[in-house]
């Protein structure tokens, strides 16, 4: 692997991981620095992070890691549940060769995270799992949308995976369970069970998601998508 792309994927983990914070600044020449490539390559990556949603580039202001900002999370939690359900659907009806075998492959190694209790490991192959199934929806609208959701997703779920008591580890479990059950679904191209599973895996963490963000509910009206199925 070239220094440039290490230097990509470095900071893409880090940001996903939040070693790099929301919002803070990303200091070219201590970056150049630490990953021993010059500025051209440098601002290259950025901008390819830029337009993935990882970072923010102001001119004359420089870089910094996108925010996490209370406006930014009150559209999050809105729109997660509309993007995940109908990616689900498509999934389920439109998945091809070995696009389940690749999710089956990124599912075990999600479920040896947690039983090992690697965090970090647990929260990037959660995102590579629900990557995987925007990739099996085949919607050229809706994956770049999925993409950029699953960053904050990502970054909130880091305290989902570092449970702190019994009853928060049996979330974990039972997150395992629902990929297996989502897995089954999109085997089976069973649509409608594929929406129920994913939007119940949705309720799972995202009371743990809003305490990431403030420890009050957030002052907007998110509820289950289960009593809104006609926006699906």
């Amino acid at each position: 692997m070239d220094r440039k792309t290490k230097c990509h994927n470095d900071l893409r983990s880090q940001i996903l991981t939040l070693d790099r914070a929301p919002g803070g600044d990303l200091d070219e020449a201590g970056l150049c620095a630490e990953f021993g490539i010059s500025r051209t390559p440098l601002r290259e990556v950025l901008q390819k992070l830029s337009g993935a949603g990882f970072v923010e580039i102001t001119q004359n202001k420089g870089a910094k890691v996108v925010s996490m900002d209370l406006p930014t999370m009150r559209v999050f939690f809105q729109t997660a549940p509309l993007i995940y359900a109908n990616v689900a659907r498509l999934a389920a009806d439109n998945h091809r060769g070995n696009q389940l075998n690749d999710l089956k492959d990124i599912q075990r190694r999600f479920k040896l995270a947690t039983r090992e209790n690697d965090p970090a490991t647990a929260a990037m192959e959660n995102h590579a799992f629900h990557e995987q199934i925007g990739e099996m929806a085949g919607n050229p609208y809706l994956l770049p949308s999925l993409k950029r959701m699953l960053i904050d997703h990502t970054r909130m779920s880091q305290t989902f995976y570092r449970p702190a008591s019994d009853a928060e580890q049996v979330l974990v479990t039972k997150a395992c369970d629902q990929h297996d059950a989502m897995i089954a679904a999109f085997e089976g191209r069973e649509a409608p069970l594929a929406i129920d599973l994913t939007l119940q895996h949705w309720d799972l963490s995202r009371d743990q998601m809003e305490r990431f963000v403030r420890q009050d509910p957030l002052p907007v009206d998110v509820i289950s998508l289960k009593e809104k199925r006609h926006a699906v």
